[in-house]
């Protein structure tokens, strides 16, 4: 019998980058009660117009992205100058960073240039978004951090 013999097919689009190309995610107890459902195998989707059922190195991982005993699902905190790592909550990371993006502005921030022009310009900051991030939130990413904050370093993968 084949893995994915009594499997739900679920249509997505690989994350990895901007050419968003179609897969078919198959996953195992999604009918059943008390079974949690899991992601039992990844393909690409043959119906798709851009990918055509192929994927790329990356893209061929997606189940290992999803399906890892060693992938991090609570925020784990380290003090500064401590070797141990806590776990904590995310109303705490959340408050924490955007306490330490503040504190960073208002101390950073470089309002005008050597010509008196504004130009509203926070260095001291950069951001990086990632290739399992879609371009949408890449999108939002420069647009929250450069525009909303003024970081000038960003980098990320979708070229926007």
């Amino acid at each position: 019998e084949l893995k994915i013999a009594r499997t739900t097919e679920t249509r997505s689009t690989c994350p990895y980058c901007s050419v968003s190309c179609g897969v078919i995610i198959h996953t195992l107890g999604d009918r059943s009660r008390n079974v949690t459902p899991t992601v039992v195998h990844v393909e690409g989707d043959p119906d798709h117009p851009i990918n055509r059922g192929t994927l790329c190195p990356k893209g061929i991982t997606l189940k290992q992205n999803i399906v890892n005993d060693r992938r991090l699902t609570k925020v784990m905190y380290r003090a500064p100058k401590s070797a141990v790592w806590e776990e904590k909550s995310w109303d705490f990371a959340i408050d924490r960073i955007a306490r330490l993006v503040k504190k960073t502005r208002d101390e950073h921030l470089v309002e005008k240039d050597a010509g008196g022009r504004t130009i509203n310009a926070l260095t001291a900051m950069g951001v990086i978004g990632g290739c399992t991030d879609t371009n949408e939130m890449n999108y939002l990413l420069v647009k929250a951090f450069r525009a909303g904050l003024g970081v000038i370093p960003i980098e990320q993968q979708a070229r926007i």
